[in-house]
């Protein structure tokens, strides 16, 4: 199950206030003005601060394994 896209249209970087967009494997939200991405668990957007991982690191496959 996806996220859904009304609930997409709706949420915002925490940190900067800014849109954030689905990410290709659809496991996390990103934040381009922060470059950051949110993980997305079980379907639920995880969009605290503290649980961003730079973006490179994300794409880089050196995600933080948390949770």
């Amino acid at each position: 199950m996806a996220i859904n896209p009304e609930l997409l249209e709706i949420l915002a970087c925490p940190k900067c206030k800014g849109p954030v967009a689905m990410v290709a494997e659809k496991d996390g939200l990103a934040c381009a003005a922060c470059k950051v991405v949110y993980p997305v668990r079980d379907d639920i957007p995880v969009m605290l601060i503290e649980e961003a991982v730079p973006a490179e690191k994300w794409a880089g496959g050196a995600r933080t394994a948390k949770g």
